[in-house]
């Protein structure tokens, strides 16, 4: 390269000399003399502006190829001596008269070429020029882009997954009355904070009340002829059958004997037979007798005693039945609240019919907000139940905390998305439900991870991510990367970096490759934004 440009400034030389006696044989070709701006109208001194012309044509090209080519102090020194070399002499303040006089000494002819040959040296040497610039002179120092330079560090960094979601509350009950009856009576207001079991309203129900107060004495009836068939009447008969099987097994003892004495004495000789026969009658009636009492006293205890109590028993429960289902119908009329919460909805007003299926109240349990939101199925599959979550209000300064309570196991048939739920306390009722609001939830967290600016990373079309590396020389290298988690304003670098490696932060983007970088702390370009924004311009130096 240094061999190069010694040639070409040889080279150069030898065609200073050339210019230099072209300018003696005709001066008046300068373009630096300008001759036309006070002669305009003479036809002679069009062709001297036309080889003058060529000059700026091929200056104009050199400025072409310096925008395509990355030339800086080279640039500038080139640009002086095509300056001097074609330029000549300042312009001498001669008027219009003076100059045409020396214009007359001077042929056509000779002005002619000498403006061909003016038009041909400039051409000439623009690749000379072109070469000089491109070569690097051991002397010479190249000045350096300034940027911003970071180092990569290892931090811990987050998987956050964010959505779109819609608030709910945590409980919500639509109070639909069982009845249609007129609206008697409003015990709260729309706001109104109530608790589990309160009186909200009550219908129309004095039909209701008399239907209930005719079934309560018939079961009332019922209750005592229940009681009075199992504790009087079934004993009665169950004790008579008793003494009557006792009566009649004693009488059949009392024969045994009569018919044994007397079986002794006939044996003996002392009694005639007729006795003996009469007393065996008499023994097989008595033992007849306790036999068909003992069945009788059986029958009542095991099969009549069942049935007996069994038909007292249906008859109180039938009417019990009846007299419930009355003070059902008469409980329906009192409407009350099923959840504690605040009176979201109350569209009737006293009097008016409620008509039964229809919404009467609307009661929300708004102590906790439930966020719910649809995400996709890679995203919920790094979710799980328990995890922190954070609940951004528009409005609202400091986002709210939460944890997921359910991630669906199965996905939405029309969205093909997982319905994720996100409570979160809601104390003082700021949070209203039906409320949008953006959920970020926290997935996982990456100790000791390689972290870079994200407007360090440069993103191709294809997707392939890199940044600008800076060696130590001070020169920008392009290094492709590999990514991995990003949160807000960091990126994780999964491959291609080391901790302590420096890269290029803002103004990577468009930094050709193996450029020469001036190295500016971040806290520096700071300031300097600060101080263009308060002044409303750059600070100019």
């Amino acid at each position: 390269m240094k061999s190069t440009s010694r040639a070409a400034q040889a080279l150069l030389e030898k065609l200073m000399a050339v210019i230099a006696d072209s300018r003696e044989a005709a001066p008046e070709c300068s373009p630096g003399r300008k001759p036309w701006v006070k002669a305009g109208n003479d036809l002679a001194l069009k062709g001297r502006k036309s080889s003058c012309a060529a000059v700026l044509v091929a200056t104009a090209r050199l400025k072409k190829a310096e925008e395509r080519v990355d030339i800086r102090t080279s640039r500038a020194e080139a640009l002086t001596h095509l300056k001097m070399l074609v330029a000549g002499p300042r312009p001498c303040s001669t008027q219009t008269r003076v100059f045409s006089q020396a214009e007359k000494a001077v042929p056509s002819r000779t002005r002619s070429s000498s403006s061909r040959l003016c038009a041909s040296i400039a051409l000439a040497i623009l690749p000379l020029i072109f070469l000089l610039s491109c070569s690097k002179d051991s002397g010479e120092k190249e000045a350096g882009v300034p940027v911003q330079v970071v180092t990569v560090q290892k931090e811990t960094i987050q998987r956050t997954v964010t959505a779109e979601a819609i608030l709910f509350p945590l409980q919500q009950a639509a109070i639909t009355p069982k009845i249609s009856a007129p609206v008697k009576a409003f015990y709260i207001k729309r706001g109104s904070l109530v608790h589990k079991g309160q009186l909200l309203a009550v219908l129309e129900n004095s039909d209701l009340a008399a239907a209930a107060q005719e079934n309560k004495g018939s079961y009332d009836q019922a209750q005592a002829a229940y009681e009075t068939s199992t504790v009087s009447d079934l004993p009665q008969e169950v004790q008579k059958a008793q003494l009557d099987a006792q009566a009649a097994k004693e009488l059949f003892a009392a024969q045994q004997k009569i018919y044994n004495s007397r079986q002794e004495l006939f044996q003996q000789g002392a009694m005639p037979r007729k006795e003996l026969d009469q007393a065996g009658v008499d023994l097989t009636n008595a033992r007849n007798q306790y036999e068909i009492a003992q069945h009788h006293l059986d029958a009542l205890m095991k099969v009549g005693k069942q049935q007996q109590l069994k038909s007292a028993a249906g008859q109180l429960e039938s009417a019990k039945g009846k007299y419930l289902g009355a003070a059902a119908q008469l409980s329906y009329s009192e409407i009350r609240s099923p959840i504690d919460g605040v009176i979201a909805d109350r569209p009737l007003y006293p009097g008016e019919m409620a008509a039964a299926g229809a919404p009467l109240l609307t009661v929300m349990d708004i102590s906790q907000v439930i966020a719910r939101a649809h995400i996709p199925q890679p995203e919920a599959a790094l979710l799980k139940v328990g995890d922190k979550a954070t609940i951004a209000v528009s409005g609202e300064e400091n986002p709210i905390e939460g944890k997921i309570t359910v991630v669906s196991p199965a996905l939405d048939p029309n969205s093909t998305t997982v319905e994720i739920w996100v409570q979160a306390t809601n104390s003082d009722h700021r949070l209203k439900p039906g409320t949008s609001v953006r959920l970020s939830m926290l997935a996982q967290t990456i100790p000791n991870a390689l972290v870079i600016p994200a407007t360090a990373l440069l993103t191709a079309q294809d997707g392939a991510t890199s940044v600008m590396q800076v060696s130590a020389d001070n020169r920008a290298h392009q290094k492709n990367i590999k990514v991995g988690v990003r949160q807000s304003d960091e990126v994780q670098v999964v491959e291609g970096l080391q901790s302590g490696d420096k890269i290029v932060a803002p103004g990577a983007y468009g930094l050709p490759d193996n450029t020469k970088i001036k190295a500016e702390s971040p806290a520096a370009g700071q300031a300097a934004g600060q101080s263009e924004d308060k002044s409303g311009k750059p600070d100019e130096k």
